[in-house]
């Protein structure tokens, strides 16, 4: 993988994990929204790394270059999903949101839950935020070595 791959494989990382954190951030900030379902985020590679799609790519390449083709890979966040979770049902019979019995259906969100998600998603950021930094105190080396 070139360092050119490597920074777009973190510039996609950095994206993907910045849009996880506004599904979270949306979801603690809508625990106490009534009717409101929890988003879960889907994440997919960004690209077929199975083996079937690596061979295809290596058979193609085969006389291109002599050089082994890598997968840059990645991961990707086409959507989200609802948390399919009922939500607690609270008989308020003067509320807007109430059903024909009175109950209205509360938010399935368990702030803790995504809290805990956030943070986690929180450190993954800041682990290709290292690898980033790293890569380019590697082309900086590079280049000061080519010069010398």
């Amino acid at each position: 993988m070139t360092l050119l791959e490597t920074f777009q494989v973190g510039l996609r990382g950095l994206m993907t994990q910045s849009k996880r954190l506004d599904v979270y951030t949306k979801n603690i900030a809508n625990a106490d929204t009534p009717n409101y379902k929890r988003k879960i985020p889907v994440l997919t590679p960004s690209e077929d790394i199975s083996f079937q799609a690596i061979l295809a790519r290596a058979k193609e390449n085969i006389f291109s270059s002599g050089i082994k083709p890598s997968t840059p890979g990645g991961v990707d966040m086409p959507g989200v999903i609802e948390d399919p979770t009922p939500g607690e049902k609270v008989y308020m019979p003067g509320h807007p949101d109430a059903d024909e019995n009175g109950y209205v259906t509360m938010s399935n969100v368990t702030a803790m839950t995504d809290i805990a998600d956030s943070m986690m998603t929180s450190k993954a950021y800041e682990a290709v935020l290292s690898i980033m930094t790293i890569t380019k105190q590697m082309a900086q080396k590079a280049t000061e070595m080519g010069r010398g």
